[in-house]
């Protein structure tokens, strides 16, 4: 019997040919996409889609931000600030919300895009504010984990070799779906704070008082309180999140029909994750009621001051947490990083991609993570003065990035009718108004102290 079916043409075979792994891998994930929504299966629909907002809001509830939040309520207690975090997690939100359009609109990479829209001078410039950024904060999550681990008797290099064996681990997958569960798992963990605060025993009536009143600023306004602010704006929006959100949209492959379960993703993890820094806050404030000395204690130490208030259970569960926190928020920004130097590199840069396809992309990804914790590992290192000062620094360097991401998402030609609307530009030029006043007045005070009194 003769076979008469015709071999495939040259040209087709060429194209499958072509395809690359990154390629079939983001089809793979976008055909269950498809077959969840034409099926109405609305629950897998959302279980696929989620990943990006809640990792890139868990991510920044990280070992500096949790750290921050603790020191929040040791030091002004709960009156002002509840209000305050949720607010800063709105303002994140807004912010977030905006790369998720971006990703869909556009398909690319927040650092390609600024290079392609501003030129290279602007480009280069906005990739040295996430730079210094990324490299500081990177540094602070190892410090978190070497702290949290600390507390149960790991010594520091072996708290080390376990964060970065988990980092590799996570990009061990070559696949991005596979990375994202991992991640979204480790970032669960985060939940041990609201049990932490829970030993602390808070005064429900208190609590809800602080929300429903929101009590004046607590004490004089001076420098260290305006610090406080900062550090806890900067515990919220950092520059990080805006790389990594729109590229891990992008990698998962994002379209404009998925940008309402995008926002979805990205309010849960804002409000799982305002949760979290709300319930440090409690579990600290303790400190605060008991007018606890904290001139001597650094703040790796935190877990340990806590015990007398939240007992062995309480105090351990806040240092599992810490090590939780630093773990996961060394994966995002290990990987922002890696995506924003192979956009710029113009070299493959996906998770979506084996290590042989995209060497520099996982490199830069575990080079940034071994290098961070080298310097924790490294003699008389300024790690106190690291924790302290990462998140103001965040706050400064967050200006430059949101004029950017302004203009990009006001582009009609690159954004279509996913562009900015006059709501979205209102909160948006609002938020960038006043952390760059909070900013300037952080310089004045600096500069000119007197001004303080």
């Amino acid at each position: 019997m003769v076979d008469t079916r015709q071999p495939p043409s040259t040209d087709a075979a060429s194209s499958r040919k072509n395809v690359s792994g990154e390629d079939r891998q983001r089809a793979e994930d976008r055909l269950r996409i498809h077959q969840a929504r034409g099926s109405r299966r609305r629950m897998r629909l959302a279980w696929l889609l989620i990943g990006p907002g809640i990792l890139a809001m868990l991510g920044e509830n990280d070992a500096p931000s949790m750290l921050s939040y603790a020191q929040t309520g040791a030091t002004y207690g709960i009156g002002f600030f509840l209000p305050f975090i949720l607010l800063t997690f709105g303002m994140a939100y807004v912010v977030q919300e905006m790369t998720v359009r971006l990703a869909a609109a556009t398909h690319r990479g927040h650092a390609e895009l600024i290079f392609n829209r501003f030129g290279t001078f602007w480009g280069f410039f906005s990739m040295l504010d996430l730079v210094i950024g990324n490299v500081l904060t990177l540094v602070t999550e190892f410090i978190g984990i070497r702290a949290g681990l600390g507390y149960f008797g790991v010594p520091a290099w072996v708290s080390m070799v376990i964060a970065f064996s988990i980092v590799y681990i996570a990009t061990a997958s070559r696949r991005y779906f596979t990375w994202e569960r991992l991640a979204l798992g480790l970032a669960a963990v985060n939940l041990v704070f609201i049990p932490a605060a829970l030993y602390a025993h808070p005064n429900p009536a208190a609590v809800a008082t602080a929300f429903a009143t929101w009590r004046p600023l607590p004490g004089h306004f001076n420098t260290n309180l305006l610090v406080q602010l900062m550090a806890d704006v900067g515990a919220t929006v950092t520059p990080w999140m805006l790389f990594f959100q729109q590229s891990a949209a992008v990698d998962k492959g994002i379209t404009a029909i998925d940008v309402r379960h995008g926002r979805m993703d990205t309010a849960v993890g804002a409000l799982v994750a305002s949760a979290t820094g709300i319930a440090t806050v409690i579990a600290c404030a303790p400190l605060y009621l008991h007018h606890v000395d904290l001139s001597a204690v650094s703040q790796s130490q935190f877990a340990a001051v806590l015990q007398p208030f939240l007992g062995s259970t309480g105090s351990a569960l806040f240092a599992l947490g810490l090590a939780e926190a630093g773990t996961v928020a060394a994966i995002m920004i290990s990987t922002s990083s890696a995506y924003a130097f192979g956009e710029v590199a113009r070299v493959p840069s996906s998770l979506n991609r084996s290590f042989r396809d995209a060497p520099w992309f996982y490199a830069s990804l575990l080079g940034g993570a071994a290098i961070a914790a080298a310097v924790v590992l490294w003699p008389h290192a300024p790690l106190q003065a690291i924790t302290i000062t990462v998140n103001v620094i965040a706050t400064l360097l967050m200006p430059p990035a949101l004029l950017f991401l302004m203009i990009l998402v006001n582009d009609r030609e690159i954004m279509g009718d996913l562009a900015n609307r006059r709501l979205g530009n209102t909160v948006g030029w609002i938020i960038i108004a006043v952390i760059t006043l909070m900013g300037s007045t952080y310089g004045l005070l600096t500069v000119f102290p007197q001004l303080a009194h």
